[in-house]
């Protein structure tokens, strides 16, 4: 099972891929933790990553594609995945696309986690990771980049029919029964 696991900054997206990793036995690759990883380890990619999301911005493509494509060619990830924060712009999306169909994969769903712009700074702001861009300024701008060059990814996988809204407003259980019951 391939997945996509969509939405905002503090949508959810890692919280709830935990838990469907857990229940059907796919693991999730996190684009995010893969380049906090680089960054904690100070590596050349680490070190010009922080940069970027200490700004607020995105990492560009043709980086983020080329880290994608060499995780995925790990043995565990041949039956399937969960991809959390990645594809995050057109560009990325015809990337992966082309990435699956080279491998002869198909994605099976794109979920969208659906969460107010008001929830997602209350959810950030609170949650205390001590992120250098979890602070009110960095967190709206943060914001902004997704709303002009996240957001128009949904309409790629709408376009395609896997799209799959989830309301991402409620306990962590009761989002995640949604999700349960869409990829059941």
């Amino acid at each position: 099972m391939r997945i996509i696991l969509f939405g905002p900054p503090g949508a959810g997206k890692g919280t709830q891929a935990k838990l469907i990793e857990k229940e059907f036995g796919i693991p999730q690759l996190s684009t995010g933790e893969m380049f906090r990883a680089a960054i904690r380890n100070e590596t050349p990619l680490g070190k010009k990553v922080k940069v970027i999301m200490d700004e607020g911005k995105l990492v560009p493509d043709d980086t983020v594609v080329d880290l994608v494509e060499e995780a995925l060619d790990k043995p565990e990830f041949e039956k399937g995945y969960i991809l959390d924060g990645f594809p995050r712009t057109v560009p990325q999306a015809d990337a992966f696309d082309s990435l699956l169909k080279k491998h002869g994969k198909k994605l099976v769903a794109f979920l969208s986690l659906e969460v107010p712009e008001e929830e997602l700074m209350r959810r950030i702001l609170s949650r205390g990771e001590g992120r250098s861009d979890d602070t009110p300024e960095k967190v709206k701008t943060r914001l902004e980049v997704y709303n002009d060059e996240t957001a128009p990814v949904l309409n790629y996988y709408k376009k395609k029919g896997l799209y799959k809204a989830i309301d991402g407003i409620g306990t962590v259980d009761e989002i995640y029964q949604r999700i349960a019951n869409v990829l059941k």
